[in-house]
């Protein structure tokens, strides 16, 4: 029997068609005004953004972390180019986000109607797939078209374009009804060959020193149970990438922490390296082997053997040739734990207790190191001790997000993930700066029960300081540390680290991020001493309101970035702003 379209537009119909898949709420700013009216008239509720790049991340926020696709309106023309840097962001990090964008009606198209814009051009890089809703018929098939391509396959941002004079036309009803809710991701499991699977399990079984790299595809698919059960059946030694972070738990005896690219002095992996280097089977899951997530694919040998598991078919050896077991995460790893079960596993047992030793003796090494070389104590404060007093109080089911950049790095190398599948959101599709405090926001939006807390830095937070009243609008109770180190440090300490001095476009204004807060009708506390951070950070933690921690840290202070190694003092000679720019040894000035 066919259902009856209890619809008087095209806008109705596709408000009914997103509420079907469901969709509760639209980061909006207004347009598209017919869908806007809609959608409310139905309970969907329209979150007012104050900037479209922004609202992007709210959206990427909201999907890793609810996993269930966002959804995003956006004007055409100028607004719809700002939508660019988060699907860009999306498309990398594999996040689903469906992009409604208004449309100029048939009749003005080609004419220079009002901000009219060719956006099929424009999203052509960013989207996974484009379309126009043109047919008043095909509004239902449209909108499953677009949850259908958001949500499988390697999830990613999709477009929906529609035009004015479309949205308010009479709807018509569909020929073949539609009911169901794609809205979930992935909408499908699809599992590894079979012969693939045996192979990869023979291979781990009979390794001298196996080893499995986590990436970020294990939270997408919801596979850490599976992982940590893998890694518990034969004893394997675990590492993460960033946006991994959080597959395993970091307490548990075989995990090595982030590697990726904080594998410098400090860092978590540091003194894993040569286990991670020596590895003769590598098992790498839900990963691009991206630049950043392989130190630069340094960190393993080129004569090891791979095996690869992704969605992606393409992601699978597109570094390092591997056995392809192409197929949903906890799909795949569930088979591969079944396949082990069936092996002789005494090679690895044999091996647990020694390899168990060697990761214990890694870490107390490095909290050594650590220990001795901060400055606990100092003002401006360690970025270490803001760490470490944050990673005391968390508990397993908190979610940090992160802005790009060092920010980041100050999560993945310094905070601990306390269980399997604890939620380390960290934006290392593109790695663009100005997400950590939407990111946030949307994470809170799908997880409202959960403490959000968001780590940026000052640069970072000045491309989005705007949206700290969208958080005082919506009510959303999170914690937001900055970093004021008055640099963009990472930027610095780069130039100086290749050639001895900086630019003229680093250092920034004093800026006091506690008073733009309280300006908004949020908390701010400014912090400069390192024994206030405890107490604020316990009551920004409690709080039900957004609380902004300002917090003055050390500009010379950097993460565990391997290259920094060898430069750190010539990092630490960086001249301050009117301060003459020295001359390097080894780059002379020109």
């Amino acid at each position: 029997m066919r259902r009856k379209l209890m619809s008087d537009t095209v806008a109705d119909a596709l408000a009914g068609a997103l509420a079907r898949h469901g969709v509760t709420s639209i980061f909006g700013q207004s347009n598209p005004t017919a869908l806007m009216l809609a959608a409310e008239r139905i309970g969907i509720r329209q979150i007012l953004y104050r900037t479209e790049n922004a609202a992007g991340a709210m959206a990427d926020g909201f999907a890793r972390v609810g996993r269930r696709v966002a959804v995003v309106a956006a004007q055409n023309g100028p607004a719809a180019t700002l939508m660019v840097p988060p699907m860009a962001e999306a498309l990398k990090a594999s996040v689903p986000m469906l992009v409604l964008v208004q449309e100029v009606p048939a009749s003005d198209r080609d004419r220079n109607a009002f901000q009219e814009l060719d956006h099929f051009a424009l999203f052509a890089g960013v989207s996974k797939w484009t379309r126009r809703v043109d047919d008043p018929s095909r509004v239902e098939d449209n909108v499953d078209m677009a949850m259908t391509v958001a949500n499988s396959g390697r999830p990613g941002p999709v477009v929906l374009l529609l035009p004015k004079d479309v949205l308010q036309a009479p709807a018509v009803p569909p020929r073949f009804g539609r009911r169901r809710d794609l809205g979930a991701f992935p909408l499908d499991r699809p599992r590894p060959e079979a012969t693939a699977v045996a192979e990869a399990a023979r291979l781990v079984a009979e390794a001298r020193s196996p080893l499995v790299v986590a990436g970020g595809g294990v939270h997408l698919s919801d596979a850490v149970e599976e992982l940590t059960a893998l890694q518990r059946l034969a004893h394997l030694p675990v590492v993460t990438t960033n946006m991994g972070k959080g597959a395993v738990s970091e307490l548990d005896t075989l995990s090595l922490g982030v590697a990726a690219n904080v594998t410098g002095q400090g860092g978590p992996a540091h003194h894993h390296l040569p286990l991670i280097q020596q590895s003769d089977v590598v098992l790498l899951v839900g990963t691009r082997t991206n630049e950043n997530g392989t130190e630069g694919w340094t960190l393993t040998s080129p004569d090891a053997t791979y095996i690869h598991i992704d969605m992606d078919p393409v992601e699978v050896g597109r570094t390092y040739e591997a056995l392809r077991l192409v197929g949903d995460a906890r799909s795949a790893l569930s088979d591969l734990a079944d396949a082990l079960a069936g092996c002789d596993l005494t090679r690895r047992q044999r091996a647990a207790e020694s390899l168990r030793h060697r990761i214990a003796t890694g870490r107390r090494r490095r909290a050594d190191e650590i220990e001795a070389a901060v400055p606990f104590d100092a003002q401006p404060i360690a970025p270490e001790r803001l760490l470490r007093e944050l990673d005391e109080l968390l508990v397993p089911d908190d979610i940090v997000v992160a802005d790009a950049s060092y920010s980041s790095f100050w999560v993945a190398s310094h905070l601990t993930a306390k269980r399997a599948g604890q939620r380390f959101v960290l934006p290392r599709g593109l790695a663009g700066l100005g997400w950590g405090l939407p990111l946030g926001l949307g994470a809170k939006l799908a997880t409202p029960d959960a403490r959000v807390v968001a780590v940026v830095g000052d640069g970072g937070f000045a491309h989005v300081w705007s949206e700290l009243e969208t958080a005082v609008r919506e009510d959303l109770a999170l914690t937001l540390i900055v970093l004021n180190n008055q640099v963009l440090a990472a930027q610095g300490h780069a130039e100086m680290a290749a050639f001895g001095q900086t630019t003229t476009g680093i250092d920034f204004q004093p800026v006091d991020h506690a008073a733009m807060a309280r300006a908004v009708g949020a908390a701010g506390i400014r912090i400069t001493d390192p024994d206030q951070l405890e107490p604020q950070l316990k009551d920004a933690l409690a709080s039900t309101t957004v609380t902004v921690l300002d917090v003055v840290i050390d500009p010379d202070s950097f993460p565990p970035v391997r290259a920094f190694d060898r430069h750190a003092d010539r990092i630490r000679r960086r001249p301050r702003t009117g301060q003459p720019t020295p001359t390097s040894p080894d780059h002379p000035k020109g």
